[in-house]
């Protein structure tokens, strides 16, 4: 896209004839904003304001824009009356002013340096800017100054320096008193889900709170805004050119909604959440908004053992003790679990309550995007009263790529109630078990799983012998 400066706008009238006249718009004209936020760290908003202006020819500057805005994206169109306005050019003025660019623009123009002492008070000298790269560069009375130890007084605001991104149209106007809808794409505004667990003391049953997590960087603030969340992953085409920084320093601020929570819907390949009802959106502001609370939901915690392909290739000589099985905690994402709601990516923290009543951090883990009726699964950490061993106690090369080995995992459980591990085996593609002391599952070709209950205070051990061949 080409940006134009603003006397071509009225240059562009001049040649058919006409003068544009000016109008601008700012926040205070706005009656109606909507935020819809992508995950992947996009939004669009939906910008309404009633304008006054001039019929005809219209310069109109339209400001407090995102600054991190995609002017490519951008669409303006009344709601009035929608053959009303016509839009004949489009320009993003991004040349904010800035101490650096005021100097800039003075650059070979004459300024004013003024400087203040204890005896003379304050002096000033007429002077011409030379110069601003690495430092300033000024010509006093045909004399060179590097630099400046006062203060430098310019006579004016500069021409196409702005205080806040701007946009600027060229339009063709039919009725003095419009309502324009502006619509965007802008970067810097993000969410994502976070989910509280607190898992009862039998490991059975949970609580779950989801919450939604706004970072807003995207230059603008949105006041009572209806707020759409979409969870999914739409293709963006990047750009070829690198976009500009924006420095932005980040406030925190959480803002809790207990009573209504948002709506869901499936809407193209994704899911639209909106929130039940609106919020303003601070610029450079973290918030949080409630997204679920559901309470009495059936889980299952699980202990899993993990092998590794390459015992079954080579003589495996070091013994393997103290090993630490993973810690898992399933639930079904159903109706009947008192669930049911498709669950936006994000981080699911576990909380648990010890002797005394209080509540402990119990491990955190992210999930994907979950659909309804899927099964939700979190790994929560390593365990501690659970330990196992593993010894290869045969290995046999029997052919140029075929190997049998066997080996003894014993699983010893230290707590004062049975616990359930599953060991998994990863293996090769083609493989045969020849014997083993207890029942399998070839979840996959590449994977075994030997599900084993192992009772409080004691130990278990299995046995097998695989061949495998590469």
């Amino acid at each position: 896209m080409r940006y134009f400066l603003i006397p071509t706008l009225a240059a562009a009238f001049a040649v058919c004839g006409a003068v544009a006249e000016e109008a601008r718009t700012t926040v205070e004209d706005r009656t109606d904003v909507n935020v819809t936020v992508y995950s992947a760290g996009l939004g669009l908003v939906r910008d309404v304001r009633a304008v006054s202006l001039p019929t005809g020819g219209v310069e109109l500057e339209f400001v407090d824009v995102a600054g991190e805005i995609r002017p490519e994206t951008v669409g303006l169109r009344s709601l009035t009356s929608e053959d009303s306005v016509a839009v004949l050019e489009q320009n993003y003025e991004y040349d904010l002013m800035s101490p650096r660019k005021l100097m800039e623009k003075y650059v070979g123009e004459e300024v004013r340096l003024v400087s203040f002492s204890e005896d003379l008070g304050f002096e000033s000298v007429d002077a011409r800017l030379l110069s601003v790269n690495e430092g300033e560069v000024y010509e006093v009375d045909g004399e060179i100054y590097l630099g400046h130890p006062g203060n430098v007084v310019l006579p004016s605001v500069p021409e196409n320096l702005y205080s806040r991104p701007t946009l600027v149209w060229l339009l063709e106007n039919e009725i003095a008193q419009q309502e324009l809808e502006l619509t965007y794409l802008t970067r810097g505004i993000t969410w994502e889900a976070d989910y509280v667990i607190n898992l009862a003391r039998d490991d059975r049953s949970m609580e779950l709170a989801g919450w939604i997590t706004l970072d807003n960087r995207s230059g603008a603030a949105y006041e009572n805004a209806q707020l759409k969340l979409v969870a999914g992953e739409p293709h963006i085409v990047q750009p070829r050119a690198p976009q500009r920084d924006m420095l932005m320093q980040r406030t925190a601020a959480a803002e809790a909604a207990a009573v209504a929570m948002p709506e869901q819907e499936a809407f193209a390949e994704y899911h639209l959440y909106t929130m039940p009802r609106r919020t303003t959106i601070g610029e450079n502001q973290k918030k949080q908004l409630a997204l679920l609370d559901a309470a009495n939901i059936v889980c299952e915690k699980t202990y899993e053992l993990r092998g590794r392909q390459e015992y079954f290739f080579s003589r495996y000589q070091q013994r393997e003790d103290t090993l630490r099985p993973t810690v898992h905690l399933t639930f079904k994402n159903e109706e009947g679990n008192n669930l049911g709601m498709p669950l936006p990516e994000g981080t699911m923290r576990v909380y648990q309550e010890d002797s005394e009543g209080m509540l402990l951090f119990a491990g955190e883990d992210r999930i994907q995007h979950t659909p309804r009726d899927e099964e939700v699964r979190i790994r929560m950490g390593d365990a501690f009263d659970v330990v196992g061993e593993r010894v290869q106690t045969e290995f046999d090369r029997i052919a140029n790529n075929v190997w049998e080995s066997a080996f003894e995992i014993t699983l010893r459980n230290h707590k004062d109630s049975a616990v359930d591990v599953d060991i998994v085996e990863n293996l090769p593609g083609d493989w045969s078990m020849v014997e083993n002391s207890h029942d399998f599952e070839r979840r996959d070709a590449y994977t075994a799983v030997f599900p084993v209950e192992v009772p409080a205070r004691g130990e278990v051990t299995v046995e097998y012998r695989i061949r495998v061949r590469r």
